[in-house]
């Protein structure tokens, strides 16, 4: 207070009681609540402190204007209120990021329905405006509807909102804060403060399990798919609308509808979503659908087919028509998928090994009594092919391939092979393998064409003996069968190395022979040009012989004409001659057959000139009449004195026989 040393004048008086006026109402509006300032970022929530309405009777946000939290809400700037009769609560604006998903829980409102989870926004929906909602019957509770990205100018006194980075709400009670919390706690644990997004690289789907809506009929087990198409008026698009999926005819429970590869902004109070594998159906497999749900089908199977029923794609049942190699978004919760292999599977009756499939993994050797009393295991394989159209008959009638191999194809080809090793000894099983190899794959291939399987082929292995028994007998006749092998083996090797040895000498002479081919060709030459000049010179000579021989032709024929001439003239002169020599012989004929009549006859004509003829030689050879050393017989007598005895002897004999008149010898 300033002191004051004048009087105040009556205009000054006037002012000081305005101003004391206006600062008392100031005073009272500040105290009072008669003004308000919200920030434009904040909102205010009336809550009415009196009313001459009363307080409200039904429900909880004041719609006539009683006393309580009113329905409309202040944005920003100044607000101006009868003093005493408002609290203005001023709460943020709700702020919904990026990627994110609100929840919205209703304070106020009509009471859920007993078969409801979630408050239904068929006709209340716009949480910004609360007089609307609550006028057009909004439910109290949590909300079917979500809000999604940007900021929102809610009441907080009717709505609470849940989001991942805190709880918007007007804090009434001082437990709120820690029932909110739990809310939130459940939908962060389903991670719904997230939109769910499935990646085409992970192969999962979604399956949608619902938690609001009708319960199923008795006897399902999974919900049916409905408003799935854009074109329905009950569209629901993949569950993100929950009013439109339960205007559909929607039930709760685990869907039949799956989420493929994309992202669902979907509340997670409403609806849970569990990833899954997708069904990939690999390359040389069929898929046979066994499904747990749908209509009642028709038996499509055949009236000669008696072991169960095939259905269509869609009802349930085995369906007829397998899956082919690819990928399935298929719910594993309707129903399964059972893969059969179209490409040649083998079965090993083996305990050592399997086969990929591993559909063998409980098969071993099987046990066989010979007909000789050996107890050996047989090894065995099968190669089997299942076509693929018969798959769903295999699936429909053994439950899967496994379960037809252990419970049908086991017991059935190991009594078929332990009737055979009945009637065959060890040996003859050893020795005759690939007869009953082929005999079986005939024999059996109609036994598993009655189970709709193709028997390609059977490959029987070497029988071995037990090693539990510890049997030795059948190792001892397998050791002389190979000693007995190789005794033969030792034959053939010997014979083949006399044929290496001749062989080897044919070669080394081949070889010799390449080594002389020079010389040899040389030679080749050689001879073809003797040849050639042989030729040349035959040539030569036959040209020389036809000239001699022209030659010779004129030759002669001038000699014929001279020789001719010539021959006239000696004919001439020989003819007298002739008739001269013949007058002559005549003449000495008649002479000489006189000479011998006077001599004795025509013999002794004949000695006597044989002696005068021995005589000349005698003397033109100078030899001597007496030999001079003669060899004697042994009674001293000469048997021979020489060529003059001898000639005489002969003469003396003639003349002998020619007294007695016999012929001369």
């Amino acid at each position: 207070m300033f002191p004051l040393d004048y009087p105040l004048t009556p205009f000054w008086q006037t002012s000081l009681l305005v101003a004391g006026a206006v600062g008392s109402l100031l005073l009272l509006a500040l105290v009072g609540g008669a003004v308000r300032y919200i920030p434009n970022d904040r909102l205010g929530v009336l809550e009415k402190l009196w009313s001459f309405r009363g307080s409200v009777g039904e429900g909880f946000i004041a719609l006539k204007g009683e006393a309580g939290f009113q329905p409309d809400a202040l944005r920003g700037g100044f607000h101006f209120f009868v003093p005493f009769q408002y609290r203005v609560h001023r709460v943020p604006l709700v702020s919904i990021p990026q990627g994110q998903i609100g929840y919205v829980y209703a304070r106020d409102g009509a009471a859920l329905a007993p078969e409801q989870t979630l408050a239904s926004n068929e006709k209340a929906s716009d949480f910004e405006d609360v007089r609307g909602f609550l006028v057009q019957g909004g439910q109290k509770g949590p909300q079917r509807k979500i809000l999604r990205e940007g900021v929102y100018a809610i009441n907080l006194a009717q709505f609470v909102v849940l989001t991942a980075a805190r709880n918007y709400a007007v804090t009434l009670a001082s437990n709120d804060d820690e029932l909110f919390a739990r809310t939130a706690a459940i939908i962060g644990a389903r991670h719904g403060f997230e939109p769910i997004v499935i990646k085409d690289e992970q192969d999962v789907l979604g399956v949608v399990t619902v938690h609001d809506g009708p319960a199923l009929r008795e006897g399902e087990i999974i919900a049916p798919s409905v408003g799935g198409e854009a074109s329905d008026p009950s569209f629901h698009n993949n569950f993100q609308n929950p009013e439109a999926f339960l205007r559909a005819g929607g039930f709760r429970g685990r869907q039949h509808q799956v989420l493929v590869d994309g992202s669902y902004y979907i509340n997670r109070l409403f609806a849970t979503v569990e990833l899954v594998p997708k069904t990939i159906v690999d390359v040389g497999t069929v898929g046979v659908v066994v499904s747990y749900t749908g209509a009642s089908g028709v038996d499509i199977s055949g009236d000669d087919y008696r072991h169960g029923e095939l259905v269509a794609p869609g009802c349930r049942g085995v369906w007829s028509k397998p899956l082919l190699p690819g990928k399935y978004a298929f719910n594993t919760y309707a129903g399964k998928i059972i893969a059969v292999p179209t490409t040649n599977f083998v079965l090993k009756w083996t305990a050592e090994s399997t086969g990929p499939h591993r559909l063998d993994e409980n098969l071993s050797e099987i046990a066989l009594i010979t007909k000789d009393a050996f107890e050996p295991l047989m090894p065995l394989s099968v190669v089997v092919h299942i076509d693929y159209m018969k798959a769903p008959l295999v699936v429909q009638r053994f439950g899967d391939v496994k379960r037809l191999v252990e419970q049908t194809l086991d017991p059935m080809v190991s009594a078929y092979f332990k009737n055979i090793g009945q009637t065959k000894t060890l040996i003859q099983l050893l020795q005759e393998r690939s007869d009953i190899q082929s005999r079986s794959s005939e024999e059996m291939r109609a036994k598993f064409a009655a189970y709709s399987l193709d028997l390609q082929e059977v490959l029987i292995g070497t029988p071995r003996a037990d090693k539990e028994r510890g049997s030795s007998a059948i190792e001892s006749i397998l050791a002389q069968l190979r000693e007995r092998q190789i005794a033969v083996e030792k034959v053939e090797t010997y014979r083949l190395q006399e044929a290496a040895a001749a062989q080897e000498r044919s070669l080394r002479e081949k070889q010799a022979l390449a080594e002389q081919q020079a010389n040899i060709t040389a030679s080749s030459l050689a001879i073809q040009l003797r040849e050639n000049e042989g030729k040349a010179r035959l040539a030569q000579t036959r040209q020389e012989a036809e000239t001699i021989q022209v030659t010779a032709k004129a030759n002669a024929e001038r000699a014929r004409v001279e020789g001719q001439g010539e021959a006239d003239r000696i004919r001439a002169i020989g003819f007298a001659d002739a008739e001269k020599i013949k007058a002559v012989g005549l003449a000495q004929a008649e002479a000489t057959e006189k000479q011998v009549a006077a001599y004795g006859g025509p013999e002794y004509q004949l000695n006597s000139t044989v002696l005068l003829r021995f005589a000349e030689a005698i003397e033109n050879g100078k030899l001597p009449l007496v030999p001079g050393i003669v060899v004697g017989g042994g009674d001293g007598r000469a048997n021979g004195g020489g060529l003059v005895e001898m000639l005489l002897a002969m003469l003396v004999a003639e003349k002998g026989e020619a007294r007695k008149g016999l012929p001369p010898a």
